[in-house]
């Protein structure tokens, strides 16, 4: 097929990708369990016009599940246990919100995820502030530089003191926060919000499980009338603090902002509608359009002429009437087009694109054309993996996602010799997808696969899956490791680790050696038997291709 920037100029393909490149927002959401991230996401498409009435978690049967969770064990556990990708148009943006696990046995799914976004919305839960599960995603959004919003939740119930929160991220995280509404009272006294940037005063009425669009009311700070609507003491305070941070806090630091230095904070109630719609305008104004994605090749620009990109997440059975495998492929450069062929960087394969698809959570529309910070979904007959770069023109390749730690194993049992051929194939699909690692005993007799995960849900994901997707019933055996260490180097550095007390050596999918241990003690031992041997957490990134 012909291309339309074959013979262009640099600038005639520059000012047709620009403005594409320009319009389009990339995020991920990123909380500890049970902050409201689910729900947070299922309002920004009702205010981004994506769905008519939000779902919740915590729904009853007769009402809507929540969108972004379209897996069945999430609508019966009512928590988000893989990633999905929600593109949607609002006021002359494409957005793509990457929707993260909130489940913390499902961090992995996140990590990848994060390598494909690029903003992130931190959600913080109003009463307990910054928590653990938050912490760990932060460090990664500042290993890659992420922009980072913070979206105070759940305003609605009792809460710390909105000043306390500011600190908290101030000293927690070492971000410089910059409120951009304020609160006005706490608890059942939530009213609304100050926004500080048009100085209005936002009232808003609190509409039935939150499902449609809050009514508002907008207002000045000096309306007589407002000291009819809000409590005196409420507004007392709230002129008291706002003072205070007139001083404190008189600009904003755009620059701080995209260097990851500085936040925007914003308090609402993603459940009662309290603030998301002024959050969704400031986020898509404030936030990054897609950048530069290092390679070997040097950084590539968004803008750049020829079509790149990169596989960050594997998933199968979407939709169960088709059986299929999707890849999702951040856009990182040029045009893509439906029916173009790319290089294949990992087997050096030329592949024709044909089916490429826009994803709604399981939801999918065949696609023309993408830009860059733009996720496609394309059908997947075992040809990717997490990692994979695909291009056109110029040959290069991406860094790659690696595996984490595990410190949950099992021997995976199939009972049943007549599913075995169903059993391998769930297994491999699972492996592929990254929704478990797969590992090998080196004892030949030993022909069962050792499923290991970073949390033990995952467990129950895999063997749910296996049974719903695949009709296999598996037994699950634990093993009494908890950690897993990656050798470096040859297998003939491996097997001075043989033997060791406490630990088992196996080998992973990809044929390297990798130390189990029973606990950080024997991991301590072996590490001074054996100096000279270098123990790795996170899995080496494979050299996949020479670009």
């Amino acid at each position: 097929m012909r291309f339309p920037f074959r013979g262009a100029s640099y600038y005639e393909v520059l000012a047709l990708l620009q403005p594409e490149v320009e319009r389009r927002r990339t995020f991920a959401i990123i909380s500890h369990p049970d902050a409201g991230k689910t729900t947070l996401t299922e309002k920004l498409l009702l205010y981004g016009g994506a769905v008519n009435l939000a779902g919740s978690v915590r729904a009853k049967r007769s009402q809507r599940q929540a969108t972004s969770d379209w897996m069945e064990l999430e609508k019966q556990r009512g928590i988000s246990i893989t990633s999905t990708v929600l593109q949607f148009e609002y006021d002359g943006r494409q957005v793509n919100l990457l929707d993260t696990p909130g489940h913390q046995d499902f961090s992995e799914d996140t990590y990848r995820t994060l390598a494909a976004a690029d903003n992130a919305v931190m959600l913080l839960d109003g009463a307990k502030g910054i928590e653990a599960q938050t912490l760990k995603l932060f460090e990664v959004c500042k290993l890659r530089r992420l922009p980072i919003f913070s979206f105070i939740n759940k305003m609605d119930r009792p809460t710390q003191e909105p000043l306390a929160l500011l600190d908290e991220i101030e000293q927690t995280l070492g971000l410089i926060p910059y409120p951009m509404n304020w609160p006005i009272g706490t608890g059942d006294r939530f009213v609304g919000v100050y926004d500080r940037l048009s100085q209005a005063v936002h009232l808003f009425e609190r509409v039935r499980h939150g499902a449609k669009a809050a009514a508002l009311q907008v207002t000045r700070l000096n309306d007589p009338a407002l000291l009819d609507l809000v409590d005196t003491d409420v507004y007392s305070q709230l002129l008291e603090e706002l003072e205070l941070l007139d001083g404190m806090m008189p600009d904003l630091d755009l620059e701080g902002l995209r260097t990851g230095k500085v936040t925007p904070v914003f308090f609402g109630s993603a459940m009662t509608n309290f603030g998301v719609q002024l959050f969704l305008d400031a986020f898509l104004a404030l936030s990054l359009p897609p950048r530069p994605h290092l390679s070997t090749a040097g950084p590539i620009e968004p803008t750049a002429d020829d079509f790149t990109g990169f596989v960050f997440k594997l998933q199968a059975n979407m939709d169960p009437r088709h059986r299929d495998r999707i890849a999702f492929v951040r856009v990182c450069s040029g045009r893509f087009e439906k029916d173009m062929t790319v290089h294949h960087m990992r087997t050096g394969k030329e592949v024709r694109l044909s089916r490429p698809h826009k994803l709604f959570a399981q939801d999918r529309e065949v696609i023309e054309t993408a830009y860059a910070g733009d996720i496609i979904g394309l059908i997947n007959p075992g040809l990717f993996a997490i990692g994979d770069t695909i291009c056109v023109g110029q040959k290069l390749q991406y860094e790659g996602i690696p595996s984490f730690s595990p410190e949950h194993f099992g021997w995976l049992r199939n009972p049943n010799p007549s599913k075995f051929k169903q059993f391998n194939k769930g297994i491999q699909q699972l492996k592929e997808e990254g929704a478990i690692q797969i590992l090998y005993s080196m004892d030949e007799s030993k022909r069962d696969p050792i499923m290991a995960a970073v949390g033990q849900l995952q467990f129950e994901v895999a063997q749910y899956r296996l049974e719903s997707e695949y009709n296999v019933e598996t037994r699950l055996e634990p093993l009494p490791y908890e950690i897993a260490r990656w050798v470096e180097g040859s297998w003939e550095q491996a097997q001075k680790l043989k033997g060791s007390y406490g630990a088992e050596l196996v080998k992973d999918s990809w044929e390297r050696p990798v130390l189990l241990c029973k606990n950080i003690w024997s991991l301590q031992q072996i590490q001074e038997r054996c100096p000279e041997v270098r123990l790795l957490e996170i899995a080496p990134v494979l050299t996949l291709a020479e670009a």
